[in-house]
């Protein structure tokens, strides 16, 4: 199905919250979105939530999960079509807003608003496999002894309602419509999403095209519900509401931690699934710096000023093996990335408060003894969240004696630590948090080396990346974004990818149910086509 919305229907701003179907002004303070290059806020006000809007929103979101749960997998799929069409008519009206109120450049935008409709399509595929559901069968057996082998069926089922709590940092991929809300809509949950303050202009947009492809489903009105709140009175109130039963969330080590230890508070916890902190780590090994350090060097300040360096995926760490002699190509590497901080410019941060965050650590860092600065970047005193390129370096020895430097830094600022040796390396890096990302740059002569890094560097990060730079997350069935605390708060899972939808499920086993009383997909004839496995064997009998 097609989307039918006349995207001027959902173009209007109202400052509003959506819940369910109605619209809803909060009375609790409020916010207006600011552009963070002129510093400028913008129209419309919007009106704050609080501790009835959230209990008016799960308590629909409830109501709705019964039926939305049961939607076949053609009309959910359908459903998260319809949502990525509504999205994508906004077009050049989304766009304009995006900019205005996270000052991420339009050719930027346009790739995230692609990657975000894509993402919902994507996840529209995946309802239709559904291979997701895990059906597996074991075929009963009345004669085995010395006990008869019961009729066992499996499947997965979602948890109930989710609350997904949008990203600062991507405004269309990681927020209202990004890939928690799509995997968990995918998994058959309801979804209330918290917006971020940053941009609630876009969150408007995109949150009113959603919900006028839940209209145009059918589907119960609390299947999606938007909400606007100050601080972290909403959220916690929004986490710890009993209808809630599992938690989206990307953002800061301590707002996640926040989220983590509120659900663990309640009378039945709940999972929370948070994306949080990490630095990235890089490496640079001896034949790699030798044959090609100046192009490392442009390449690496190009990954760390994408996004004015505000990626989660920014590499915030570079261990270069260089040893103390000549010609290792370590200067030509440094010389290099020096010389591209000095044509890097100036860029608007998200906020005014990310940028004062920003410079705070940054000046934090430079005052760390043994550390070096090596380069910092123009800046521009008409950007009113302007964010400043800056370079630093140290030792081995030094980053191993100052905890402090494994900090991240949320922007365009990187550490560039000088390795002794291979035992050196080895000692940081096991010295390191669970990271997002982990990447390699080698030549075919250190692929020995490579061989015995990648068992220390899966245990350290989600995605191990061999050349290339970490920014950038392809969506697809064979990727992860995660990693070990405190990257995520649940390594054992991804929030990008189809994987993802894992999050939102549980098993259930059914033992001796008669097949015309069992889910359709777990009958004996299958005729949903689905991939099934019966007594361990794989196929679709």
């Amino acid at each position: 199905m097609t989307s039918s919305t006349d995207a001027s229907a959902t173009a209007t701003l109202t400052g509003s919250m959506l819940i369910g179907s109605q619209d809803v002004h909060g009375e609790q303070g409020t916010v207006f979105g600011v552009n963070p290059r002129t510093g400028q806020s913008l129209e419309p006000a919007y009106g704050l939530g609080g501790a009835a809007e959230v209990a008016r929103a799960t308590r629909l979101a409830k109501e709705a999960f019964g039926v939305y749960r049961a939607t076949s997998l053609e009309k959910r799929a359908a459903f998260l079509d319809t949502a990525a069409g509504n999205i994508d008519a906004l077009g050049d009206v989304l766009v304009e807003r995006v900019v205005a109120e996270s000052g991420i450049p339009e050719a930027r935008v346009r790739g995230e608003l692609a990657r975000t409709v894509n993402q919902l399509r994507l996840f529209a595929t995946t309802v239709r496999a559904g291979d997701w559901l895990g059906v597996r069968l074991d075929t009963p057996n009345a004669d085995r002894v010395p006990l008869p082998k019961p009729d066992l069926r499996q499947r997965k089922v979602p948890l109930g309602p989710v609350a997904v709590f949008a990203a600062s940092n991507f405004p269309l991929a990681f927020s209202v419509a990004g890939g928690d809300t799509a995997s968990a809509l995918a998994a058959g949950a309801p979804v209330v999403v918290k917006a971020h303050s940053s941009h609630p202009g876009t969150s408007e947009l995109v949150g009113r095209a959603i919900r006028a492809a839940v209209a145009e489903h059918g589907l119960p009105e609390g299947t999606f519900s938007l909400l606007f709140g100050a601080g972290r009175e909403l959220g916690t109130a929004l986490v710890q509401d009993p209808a809630i039963a599992a938690v989206g969330f990307t953002g800061s080590r301590s707002g996640g931690l926040a989220l983590v230890a509120a659900a663990a508070q309640r009378a039945v916890p709940i999972p929370v699934y948070a994306e949080m902190s990490s630095v990235n780590p890089v490496v640079l090994l001896p034949g790699a710096l030798a044959e090609r350090g100046a192009d490392l060097g442009r390449e690496f300040i190009v990954s760390v000023t994408t996004g004015a360096g505000q990626l989660c995926t920014s590499p915030g760490l570079v261990f270069a093996v260089a040893g103390e002699g000549e010609d290792t190509g370590f200067d030509e590497f440094v010389a290099a990335a020096r010389a591209a901080v000095g044509l890097a410019p100036a860029a608007p941060m998200l906020t005014t408060g990310i940028q004062q965050a920003y410079q705070q650590g940054v000046e934090q860092l430079a005052a760390r003894p043994g550390v070096t600065e090596v380069a910092s970047g123009p800046t521009d005193e008409e950007i009113a969240a302007c964010g400043q390129v800056g370079l630093y370096t140290t030792d081995g020895a030094t980053f191993l004696a100052d905890e402090s430097l494994r900090d991240e830094i949320f922007g365009a600022t990187s550490l560039i630590v000088r390795v002794r040796d291979l035992d050196q390396l080895h000692e940081i890096l096991t010295s390191l948090e669970g990271q997002l990302t982990a990447t390699v740059h080698a030549q075919e002569s250190d692929h020995p080396v490579v061989a015995d890094l990648l068992p220390v560097l899966e245990v350290l990060a989600g995605r191990v990346l061999f050349g290339g730079w970490p920014t950038g997350v392809e969506v697809g069935n064979a990727v992860v974004h995660g990693g070990p605390f405190p990257a995520t708060s649940a390594p054992a899972t991804t929030s990008v990818g189809t994987l993802a939808i894992e999050r939102f499920l549980r098993p259930v086993s059914y033992q001796n149910v008669p097949d015309a009383l069992l889910p359709v997909e777990l009958r004996r004839e299958n005729t949903l086509g689905l991939w099934r496995r019966i007594d361990g064997e794989l196929g679709r009998d």
